[in-house]
């Protein structure tokens, strides 16, 4: 078995104020969340869940500001910002305007509580037409890539914009994950080059 590489940068606190450009995929690439029709993202019900529950993120956790956000059929890529400091952020009507002290939740258990709830809600729904909805799991962790500069900002924003376009060369494909892993490709190594990890 091939040692994986971590997902995480060593040494680095995700707990602090920072962009994150977050990627997570459904267990085997399967396409639980709906369907590309003419380059655009149609949901279905298990979509329709792992969209209403990235936002629920902000609802839930006052630190949290939420941007550029798509689901696509076997995974969803978001940018996620953690402002803990009062008065700082992209967006000055989003700033977080409680002092007082609180827990900040560091990246990694916030995206722990967005999968788990998506699929606690996706198990509870009778029937995803031939699927069983018991069977939906999330591929294990997730990838992130810390967003440093503008510039890595607005090309991952318009990459994450562009995703329903690009799906049929989108790496996250099932049929073309398996072609790459046939061939031996290291998608994850690619991945870290494409965005300078």
């Amino acid at each position: 078995m091939k040692n994986r590489k971590p997902n995480r940068l060593k040494g680095f606190d995700y707990s602090s104020d920072n962009l994150y450009f977050i990627t997570s995929c459904t267990k085997d690439r399967i396409c639980w969340f709906g369907e590309i029709i003419s380059n655009t993202m149609i949901l279905n019900e298990c979509g329709n869940i792992a969209q209403k529950q990235w936002f629920w993120l902000k609802d839930q956790y006052p630190y949290v500001q939420l941007h550029e956000f798509i689901v696509m059929p076997n995974h969803i890529h978001g940018i996620i910002e953690i402002v803990k400091s009062v008065g700082t952020g992209r967006d000055l009507s989003l700033r977080v305007n409680d002092p007082s002290p609180r827990k900040i939740k560091p990246l990694s258990e916030l995206m722990g509580a967005y999968k788990t709830t998506v699929s606690k809600q996706i198990h509870l729904l009778e029937n995803e037409k031939s699927k069983n909805v018991k069977d939906f799991a999330w591929q294990r962790s997730f990838h992130d890539h810390i967003l440093r500069d503008e510039p890595s900002f607005y090309n991952i924003s318009e990459y994450i914009k562009n995703n329903p376009i690009n799906w049929k060369n989108d790496e996250f494909n099932k049929y073309l994950f398996l072609y790459n892993e046939f061939c031996g490709n290291d998608k994850w190594f690619e991945y870290d080059k494409l965005w300078g990890r």
